[in-house]
């Protein structure tokens, strides 16, 4: 008798064993929710790196209001140098060695395709990665999330527009960066123009990321009278690009994508040469109570010599709602209920655009594409933004 009780306690204990291992979930304490993103915090990119850290105050908000279920967001952050190769082998690390439950952003295109079959083939979730490239979306990808970063080829269709028909400039040229970034830009341009006006750029440029003379590209540029150029490459290369046009004498309208959005920093680096500068734009300028919420955190926890900026926002703005999700969960935080949350946001607004959820479907890329909007705006001096649109939705990427 003695020895059933103990055979049968034996097979109590053992499936209760399995049945706590089949619900634990990777990177999930009794006290912690391990989440992580690359990006970068020096090299070439560096003025992105403010993306990361936006991240970083969202989740010091969460965690002084009491954090998820109790648990604290246990946030790891890592600077790749825009090198996709560094990301690689930092993602790796941390989620073989440390183990994350979810990723989030990740600045950059050929950084996020460096990692993409990596993440999907664990099934483990990305949240937003900071990347407009179409790869992230088309095919669709159940346990990758896109929220609120703009597609380039959007992005570039919204600049042309706006030169061509708004401000009547009839002759555009791109700066492309020679990889997924700026070459999903230069789609977008081409068949806008073509689209709409029947017309052709008049110079098409590629660069490549570590381009550090600008001058020839300033002279071409020059040379092919172009009214208006968009520049869909890193921040410090279109200074360059931009310093070396002033020294002979040629002011084109410069246009460019959402990552050059942050005024204020470039306006100061630049010396006032992003004076004049349009681009795209997701974050929301209204002072909301929210907003301000960020802001006076911002006060609180920013390290000596950091200003708020446009790039903060984005890093809090892109991940508002992977914390709604979160909250929402109740929690069983698994990632397959994460995903289930995440796509019952339908209509969700922080201080970015609004953004579109719908239910994971394996033929349809836009199920998984959720920022089809975005305004336009211009550097003004000392960095001052002046709106120049409303939203402006498109439903074909």
């Amino acid at each position: 008798m003695i020895k059933n009780n103990i055979l049968l306690l034996g097979i109590v204990l053992f499936f209760a064993l399995q049945s706590f291992v089949a619900r634990s979930e990777e990177g999930i304490t009794d006290t912690e929710i391990r989440i992580a993103q690359f990006g970068p915090l020096s090299g070439p990119a560096a003025a992105w790196g403010a993306v990361v850290k936006g991240a970083d105050l969202l989740f010091k908000i969460v965690n002084e209001e009491g954090g998820i279920c109790g648990k604290k967001i246990i946030y790891r952050m890592f600077d790749d140098g825009y090198n996709p190769a560094m990301t690689k082998a930092g993602v790796k690390n941390l989620q073989e060695n440390i183990g994350i439950f979810a990723w989030v952003g990740g600045v950059g295109t050929a950084t996020s395709l460096a990692v993409m079959d990596y993440l999907m083939n664990k099934k483990v979730l990305w949240i937003s990665p900071f990347s407009g490239a179409k790869e992230l979306i088309d095919p669709p990808k159940q346990y990758l999330l896109i929220t609120f970063y703009p597609f380039y080829r959007m992005e570039a269709k919204i600049l042309c527009k706006y030169a061509f028909e708004t401000m009547k400039k009839k002759r555009i040229a791109i700066v492309y960066q020679d990889d997924g970034y700026g070459r999903f830009a230069l789609e977008g341009a081409i068949d806008e123009m073509k689209r709409h006006h029947n017309a052709e750029l008049v110079s098409k440029l590629p660069v490549e990321a570590k381009e550090s003379q600008m001058k020839p590209y300033a002279l071409k540029l020059k040379e092919a009278d172009a009214e208006a150029v968009l520049l869909f490459m890193t921040p410090f290369a279109a200074l360059r690009l931009l310093k070396a046009a002033k020294e002979m004498e040629y002011f084109p309208q410069w246009m460019g994508a959402n990552s050059f959005s942050d005024f204020p920093l470039l306006y100061k680096i630049s010396r006032g040469l992003w004076e004049g500068m349009i681009t795209t734009s997701q974050a929301d300028l209204a002072e909301t109570p929210l907003l301000k919420k960020y802001k006076d955190a911002f006060s609180k926890y920013a390290e000596a010599g950091e200003e708020w900026s446009l790039n903060y926002q984005y890093g809090i703005g892109i991940l508002e709602p992977f914390v709604e999700a979160l909250k929402r969960c109740n929690c069983d935080l698994t990632r397959e209920r994460l995903i289930k949350e995440m796509e019952n946001l339908k209509e969700f607004k922080g201080v970015l655009n609004t953004g579109t959820f719908e239910q994971f479907n394996a033929n349809d890329p836009k199920s998984r594409w959720v920022s089809r909007e975005s305004s336009l705006i211009q550097c003004e001096k000392n960095g001052e933004i002046k709106q120049l649109s409303d939203w402006i939705r498109v439903d074909n990427y």
